[in-house]
């Protein structure tokens, strides 16, 4: 049985592509990340829906965020 996807939930090749996304934008700046590692950083998000939406929605947007 499929589960119905909200609005604030990502498709898994959605999530998959943004964290992609990110861990690439996050190791590109890592001097504004000491001490801090992707792995957990990842974790977090992975663990909340409602922050990977609002990260894909500032990416489709051009925000580029930075985690």
């Amino acid at each position: 049985m499929s589960k119905n996807k909200t609005k604030s939930e990502l498709h898994t090749d959605q999530r998959k592509e943004l964290l992609r996304v990110l861990n690439a934008r996050f190791e590109k700046n890592s001097n504004r990340h000491k001490g801090i590692e992707w792995s957990k950083v990842q974790a977090r998000l992975v663990a909340n829906d409602d922050k990977l939406w609002s990260l894909n929605e500032m990416e489709q947007t051009g925000g580029e965020p930075d985690v």
